[in-house]
Parts: structure tokens; C-alpha cells; sequence
């Protein structure tokens, strides 16, 4: 099978790779910039390459400005909905003037879509949530849809806290605890969803050849922790102690309000439903193992992998 991916030097991208290549399949980048730069899509001029999709029997889209490293000023709020929202809808409507069409197109997504849900206990069922996040990841959402018009099987995998120590959310997160600074964020007791990124990239894995996938995938762990529990569990591993707590308002000042208040503190008690449905085995379904196995691999020893 020949994979086309966008985001592919990213975090997911880069490990879904050797997961799909040392499995037997070939993985060709889609490259964002103009022609002149060295790019075959580019979103500013509605542009894509005329061969760029043309052999594809899967398209893998993970590319997208980064929600959590900048202030959400109104400049920063158009890049992240523009990365998102119109890079897949021009991806859509370049899948549409082909005469070969991919047969799965995976668009990731985000439990943002949920909003801030406190305790209640969210499956693929649950309706959005409102807040820039929530918006943003319906409207994401809707253009990936638009493949299926075309016959094309659109699969949503709507990431949790991917746990990776090469990049993502927990490296900031270890930060305080190895300044001895760590803690739990606010009240500590939102709820944070989360998967092991060998997690996230065998289950896109699986996706993207299991014809019995579409439609919105909850790419989560089947045991969410509060904020609190998330925090002593990382010290435990990391042998630091967890008892400095970071206040709302402090957080807010030196981060921003939004980004404050629909990533570090909204609570979103996430569960794997359509992963179990599909016969998904975690090699990291609990939280201590996964930071543990994340944090301290050659301690480690997981699971054997689900066949691909």
C-alpha cells in the first residue's frame, strides 16, 4: 500500500512511518510551500501538485500549526484554523479531480471537539462542545467528511495527549518536576485523556486498513486520570515530588486565557469505544506503565504489537 502523508517530520508522523514501512507498506511526504520551494501543496494559492496523489491508496493528513506553543492572539487562531480547516479542504477537493481516487483518507482530529465536559464520560456518540477548539475541530472534521462523497472512507482519529518524550505536551510537563516544581494544573481535577504514541501509531495503523473503520475514532487510553492523579503519577515515575500546584490565575497571566482554559484546564473524561469495538489491543492501557515505558524505555518491556 502506498501511503501519502502529510506531516510526516512531525511527532505522529515520524513514528507511523517506521510503523507502516517495517510492516511492508511505502510512505511518500506531501510537502507543504510552493513548487518554487520545494513543496507540493501549498494552502495560501489552493495549489497542489497534479501527481502529488495520483498513486495513492491511502492519504494520512497530521499536519497543522501548533495549538499549544503561542498565545492565542486573533493572527494565531487564523493559522491554527487555516493549517487545519482549509489545508484539508483543499486536500479534499484535490482528491476530487482524480480519476484513481485513494480508498481511505484519515484526517486526525482532536477530543477538543468535546469542549470543557467536567466528569461526564465521553464516547464518539457525545455532541461538540463550544470554544475555539470545539469549533475548530467540528469545522476540521467536516471538511475530512466531504471525502465520502467521493467514495473515498474518511476515518476522524481524534487524538488525545499524545505521551511521547521527543516532543509533544510532556516535555513541558517535565519540565517543573525535574526543577522540582511539579505539580498539578489549577484545581487538578480536570481530566486529561491521553495514549502512548506506540499506542496512537498502532491504532492509525490499524485504521487505515480495517475497512470497518470511518467516521470519528477516540484515539485515547482506556483509563483517564485527573490532572492531580496525572501529576503524582509522573513524579512517582520521575522520582520528584508533586506538590507545587500551579493556580488558574498564574496560568492564565504568563499563557493566555484561552489557551489556559481549553488545554490545561478543561476537563475531558475520554474512552476508546470504537477501538475496542475494532478489536484494538493497548500496549500502554494504563497511565504508570505508559509514562514509565515513555519516560524510561530501556527499563520497559511492551507488549507484543497488534498485527498490521
Amino acid at each position: 500500500m502506498l501511503v501519502v502523508m502529510t506531516g510526516s517530520s512531525g511527532l505522529i508522523g515520524t513514528a507511523l512511518r517506521r510503523v507502516l514501512e517495517s510492516a511492508g507498506h511505502e510512505v511518500a511526504s506531501l510537502r507543504r510551500g510552493t513548487a518554487q520551494e520545494g513543496g507540493q501543496y501549498d494552502i495560501a494559492t489552493r495549489w497542489v501538485a497534479s501527481d502529488a496523489l495520483t498513486s495513492a491508496d491511502a492519504v494520512v493528513h497530521l499536519a497543522g500549526a501548533s495549538i499549544g506553543s503561542h498565545r492565542w492572539t486573533a493572527k494565531r487562531r487564523a493559522e491554527i484554523r487555516t493549517s487545519r480547516v482549509d489545508a484539508t479542504r483543499l486536500l479534499v477537493d484535490a482528491m476530487a479531480r482524480l480519476e484513481r481516487r485513494p480508498t481511505v483518507f484519515v484526517a486526525a482530529s482532536a477530543i477538543g471537539y468535546y469542549g470543557d465536559t467536567g466528569e461526564g464520560i465521553l464516547d464518539e456518540s457525545a455532541a461538540p462542545g463550544s470554544g475555539f477548539l470545539a469549533e475548530l475541530v467540528q469545522d476540521w472534521e467536516a471538511e475530512a467528511r466531504r471525502a465520502e462523497a467521493l467514495g473515498v472512507r474518511v476515518v476522524s482519529p481524534r487524538f488525545g495527549i499524545v505521551l511521547s518524550k521527543e516532543g509533544g505536551a510532556l516535555p513541558q510537563m517535565v519540565l517543573p518536576f525535574r526543577l522540582g516544581a511539579g505539580g498539578p494544573l489549577g484545581s487538578g481535577r480536570q481530566w486529561m485523556s491521553w495514549v502512548a504514541l506506540e499506542d496512537a501509531t498502532g491504532a492509525l495503523a490499524m485504521l487505515l486498513q480495517d475497512e470497518s473503520a470511518s467516521g470519528p475514532v477516540n484515539l485515547v487510553a482506556p483509563a483517564p486520570a485527573t490532572n492531580r492523579v496525572f501529576a503524582k503519577t509522573l513524579g512517582k515515575v520521575m522520582r520528584r515530588p508533586a506538590l507545587a500546584p500551579a493556580p488558574a490565575f498564574a496560568l492564565r497571566l504568563v499563557l493566555g486565557k484561552g489557551r489556559t482554559d481549553e488545554l490545561l484546564l478543561a476537563s475531558q473524561r475520554v474512552e476508546p469505544r470504537r477501538l475496542r469495538e475494532l478489536g484494538y489491543t493497548f500496549r500502554h492501557p494504563e497511565l504508570e506503565g505508559a509514562l514509565r515505558a515513555t519516560l524510561h524505555p530501556d527499563a520497559a518491556v511492551s507488549p507484543a504489537p497488534t498485527p498490521i
